[in-house]
């Protein structure tokens, strides 16, 4: 399960590498077309705009995977491997937390777009759904990567105190 959960956070994750390539393609495009050629387009700013809320949103659990969230770990290195274990716990519980809240919700509004046929107000009138629904995917996705690094620390402390499973 772990191996399967890495993978799918890898793969989000160079997903989301080649969003933010994408969206720098982009604002080149528009920065030459508006000011070398005078004749901006109307895509460019709302597509990267999009492109960087689903990259942001699927990067997130191999962030968390590869553990590059920002973090203060002062206190952890003074107080030793067991508080810091316990800290790192407590801090994968709020991020679980944090993504239930982020699904319920983030599936709420995203269906209630659906509903009310909302779109963007720009020329290109794109169905605001298909932004939304990036939050609770990308909660999910860095729900799922935060259960399985909390049960990973969790055997890896019971592993160093001598303690078996069953």
């Amino acid at each position: 399960m772990f191996a399967f959960v890495d993978r799918l956070s890898e793969l989000f994750g160079r997903v989301a590498a080649w969003l933010f390539f994408v969206i720098g393609g982009m604002i080149v495009f528009e920065v030459v077309a508006r000011y070398v050629f005078l004749s901006p387009t109307i895509w460019a700013e709302e597509l990267s705009r999009f492109a960087q809320i689903w990259a942001t949103y699927l990067a997130a659990a191999y962030v968390l995977k590869n553990r590059h969230l920002i973090r203060i770990d002062i206190a952890a290195r003074k107080l030793g491997p067991r508080f810091r274990i316990v800290s790192e716990l407590l801090t994968l519980g709020v991020i679980i937390a944090f993504c239930a809240v982020a699904i319920v919700y983030g599936t709420e509004i995203m269906v209630d777009s659906i509903v009310q046929g909302r779109a963007t107000p720009t020329m290109l009138s794109v169905p605001m759904w298909l932004t939304e629904i990036a939050i609770p995917l990308g909660a999910a996705l860095l729900m799922i990567q935060a259960i399985a690094e909390a049960i990973r620390l969790y055997h890896t402390d019971r592993r160093r105190h001598g303690e078996t499973t069953s």
